[in-house]
């Protein structure tokens, strides 16, 4: 399996990988516009805009959308994050011409047709409804808002409702004109793919937009704090977070290995300690994820109202527990999942392309799968110690809580637990 690479002169990208065997592929566009990239005033518009790039275009009903590409078996979506817009489609090899003429088309062509935005309006503002009926997922949120106050990566991608509600169809064309230009554009394709005829085709369909600059983003600064939301529900949910590397950082894998020794599985200790010895939790996990300019170490648990308290208080003690005597055999476990994960990933040709976007996105290339691994491997026992003894020193955090939280510990008393 080869990675070819073109840039077109106006600086649209195009990364492609034939998979041997494969009847299928995935192709894509990935916009480097996300939530970071909005103004306060347009905090969501990001997610908005995705939504209305399937209500139709000027060549296309929203209906015709999803036919023509379920016409020949085959699926499209799309998905905004805090840092990228993501429009991808998975079909056979036949068919790849028509999920990249489909996607284009939305992308480009949008009639954003007023009716059809107060349509998708109520739509996502019963989404935002949802997640706020979803403890479990809007703490991240919360979370985020807490380490991140007042900036851009701070703020939610769906947008607050009162804002949702004001758009129009001047503030999508907007943003649109800001930040969907070719320079800002990945195409991305893996599977049962012709690299030469993808660029042929993106040369007619994109050759002549001009670019429109890098887009600015406000640099992050983590601040921390705490946010406590009271409701009557069964659990109380607990988030925290600590600073952790940006994807271009030293310390990014010795991260990533942390996080997984710590709680990224059954094995690991979060787990073992604080569900399977003493059962207070149904779900514990940590995670480690990175952006262009920093990161966030969470550690996410259920519990009681009764038992928030000892919870709260054993994660601390685990974590600080992990700088004194991580063992050799939890790294190696830990670097074992790692490496897995990639590899499995990548026997999808949707994870194939959404990787090449990615890297083009960070580091300018794609990384060999090789390069990723030897990074893993790289790290060392050592490595994981001093980095967990860095978390156990943090003085700054951010906790979010919600439920039935009047007897949850404060972060300054988890603060202080962690620094002991």
């Amino acid at each position: 399996m080869t990675i070819r690479l073109t840039t077109l002169p106006n600086g649209l990208r195009i990364a492609t990988e034939r998979m041997p065997g494969l009847a299928s592929a995935s192709v894509g566009l990935w916009l480097t516009a996300g939530g970071r990239h909005e103004r306060l005033d347009q905090n969501g518009i990001a997610h908005f805009l995705e939504h209305m790039a399937f209500k139709g275009t000027a060549r296309r009903t929203a209906l015709q959308i999803a036919e023509e590409i379920e016409d020949v078996g085959g699926y499209i979506n799309a998905y905004t994050s805090r840092e990228m817009t993501a429009y991808y489609a998975r079909v056979l090899e036949a068919d790849v011409p028509l999920a990249l003429d489909v996607i284009s088309d939305i992308v480009l062509n949008p009639v954003f047709d007023e009716k059809e935005i107060e349509t998708e309006r109520h739509v996502i503002l019963q989404e935002i409804g949802q997640a706020l009926d979803t403890p479990d997922d809007i703490i991240f949120d919360w979370l985020q808002e807490a380490a991140f106050p007042d900036q851009p990566l701070g703020r939610t991608i769906l947008g607050p409702a009162e804002r949702v509600s004001g758009f129009g169809r001047g503030d999508l064309t907007g943003f649109v004109g800001e930040h969907y230009g070719p320079d800002q554009m990945i195409l991305s394709a893996a599977g049962a793919v012709d690299h030469d005829a993808i660029v042929r085709a993106a040369e007619a369909i994109f050759g002549a937009l001009m670019p429109v600059g890098a887009g600015r983003i406000q640099p992050a600064s983590w601040t921390g704090g705490e946010r406590r939301e009271v409701k009557d529900l069964e659990q109380v949910h607990f988030a925290i977070g600590f600073e952790a590397p940006s994807v271009r950082d030293s310390e990014f894998y010795a991260a990533q290995v942390y996080s997984t020794a710590l709680g990224g599985g059954m094995s690991s200790r979060l787990f073992q300690k604080i569900r399977e010895e003493r059962g207070l939790c149904y779900s514990i996990y940590s995670q480690a994820g990175a952006y262009e300019d920093t990161g966030m170490f969470t550690i996410y648990a259920g519990t009681s109202a009764e038992e928030i308290g000892d919870l709260a208080g054993l994660t601390m003690d685990e974590m600080k527990r992990a700088a004194e005597d991580m063992s050799e055999a939890e790294v190696a476990r830990a670097r074992a999942q790692m490496k897995a994960g990639l590899l499995m990933g990548l026997e999808s040709p949707s994870g194939r392309a959404e990787r090449m976007a990615r890297h083009l996105a960070i580091w300018g290339r794609v990384q060999d799968v090789e390069e990723t691994a030897a990074e893993i491997d790289a790290v060392t026992r050592a490595d994981v110690r001093g980095f967990a003894a860095g978390m156990a020193d943090r003085s700054t955090a951010a906790l979010a809580l919600y439920g039935p939280v009047e007897r949850a510990p404060t972060l300054d008393a988890l603060r202080t637990r962690l620094a002991a």
